[in-house]
C-alpha cells in the first residue's frame, strides 16, 4: 500500500479547501467524509440561510455567486459540490473513519472499507455530529429531535422548540408560519443576542404580539407522549406538546479526538492542543482545521475565519518534507 502525503477527515468546506491545497501543492492525498459532500451542511434546515455573505464562503478565492448577499444552503451545496467536481477531487464518500493509529512515522487510517497509510491526518471534522443533550426522562421518545430540517412536518402540531439562538429562533418562525402552535423554551432571559440581525426584530415581535409563547428563564424537566413539564420562574408548568425540537446547540467529536491522543484543556471550554502557527497538534504530524480549533467555543470559528487553515496547514506540510529530501 502507497503512503500518502496526507488523509483528510472531513469532507466539508474546510476538508475541501485543505484538498484543494493539496492538489495545487502535488501532495497526494485523500478526503474521507462519512456522508455525502459538505455533510454538515446538506443536512442543515432546508430554508436554511447563512449569516455570512457568499464571499465569505469562498474558498480557494474561487468566486461564490448568489441571488442575495447571504446565501441559502441549496445555493451553498451547489457550490462546494461544483469545487469538487470539476476539480476532481480525490474525495471518498460515505466512508467513514473508524480508527486512527500511529506507528513510527506514519498513521494508519482505517475506514469501514479499507486502510490509508499516511505521513499526515488533518482533521477537519466540524462540531454538528453530536447534540448538548437535555439529560431529561422523555428525551429518547420519538416526537424529540435535536435536527430540524423541514417546517411542514410540523404544521398544525403543537410545537416545543428549546433553545434561544439562530437553529432555535429559525426553525420557531419558519414552523408558526406554517401553521404550528409553537412555545419556545429559553434557558436565559431573552432571545439570544446573536441570532441573525434580520431576524431577531422578527421573533420579539412575534412573540410581543402573543403568536409564539416565550418561556424565559426555564428548563425542560420531563418530555412526555402529550405534554412537556418545564420549570420556570412561575413554577412548573405543563405544556400540551405533539413534538419538540431541542436545538441547544453541538459539540465536536471529544471522544474521537482523546482517541487520537490530542490533549484537551481541563476546563469547560475542552480546547485542544494546536500550535496556531502551524494547526499542528499535540501529535506530531496531526492536524486541526476549522471549527474543531474552538472546542466547546464551537461560535468561535467559521468557514471564513478558519479557511486560511488550509493554506497554513499544507505550508507547513510541504516544508517539513523539503526539509527532509535536503542533504
Amino acid at each position: 500500500m502507497d503512503t500518502l502525503d496526507i488523509v483528510i477527515i472531513g469532507g466539508g468546506p474546510i476538508g475541501i479547501a485543505c484538498g484543494l491545497e493539496a492538489k495545487k501543492q502535488g501532495l497526494s492525498y485523500v478526503i474521507l467524509e462519512k456522508g455525502p459532500i459538505v455533510n454538515s451542511l446538506f443536512n442543515y434546515p432546508s430554508n436554511m440561510q447563512f449569516f455570512s455573505s457568499s464571499e465569505k464562503l469562498e474558498i480557494d478565492e474561487i468566486p461564490f455567486i448568489s441571488k442575495e448577499a447571504k446565501p441559502k444552503r441549496n445555493e451553498a451545496l451547489e457550490y462546494y459540490r461544483r469545487i469538487v467536481t470539476s476539480n476532481k477531487l480525490n474525495i471518498r464518500l460515505f466512508e467513514k473513519v473508524t480508527d486512527v493509529k500511529k506507528k513510527g512515522g506514519n498513521f494508519s487510517v482505517a475506514t469501514a472499507k479499507t486502510r490509508y497509510q499516511t505521513e499526515n491526518v488533518i482533521v477537519a471534522t466540524g462540531f454538528y455530529d453530536l447534540p448538548n443533550l437535555l439529560n431529561v426522562p422523555g428525551e429518547n421518545l420519538p416526537k424529540v429531535s435535536h435536527y430540524y430540517k423541514d417546517p411542514h412536518f410540523y404544521a398544525s402540531q403543537k410545537l416545543a422548540v428549546v433553545g434561544a439562538s439562530n437553529s432555535a429562533i429559525d426553525a420557531a418562525l419558519e414552523c408558526w408560519r406554517k401553521g404550528s402552535e409553537v412555545s419556545l423554551i429559553i434557558r436565559g432571559p431573552e432571545v439570544g443576542r446573536r441570532v441573525k440581525y434580520w431576524v431577531r426584530p422578527d421573533i420579539i415581535n412575534r412573540i410581543a404580539e402573543g403568536s409564539i409563547k416565550p418561556y424565559y428563564n426555564s428548563r425542560v424537566k420531563e418530555i412526555l407522549e402529550d405534554k412537556i413539564i418545564i420549570e420556570s420562574p412561575e413554577g412548573e408548568v405543563a405544556i400540551e406538546n405533539d413534538f419538540v425540537l431541542a436545538l441547544t446547540g453541538y459539540m465536536p467529536n471529544f471522544e474521537f479526538l482523546e482517541k487520537l491522543g490530542i490533549e484537551l484543556s481541563k476546563d469547560e471550554k475542552k480546547l485542544p492542543n494546536y500550535n496556531p502557527e502551524s494547526m499542528e497538534s499535540n501529535v506530531s504530524g496531526l492536524y486541526l482545521a476549522g471549527v474543531i480549533c474552538g472546542g466547546m467555543e464551537t461560535h468561535k470559528w467559521f468557514i471564513e475565519n478558519s479557511r486560511i487553515h488550509a493554506k497554513i496547514i499544507i505550508q507547513h506540510i510541504k516544508n517539513k518534507s523539503t526539509v527532509q529530501v535536503d542533504p
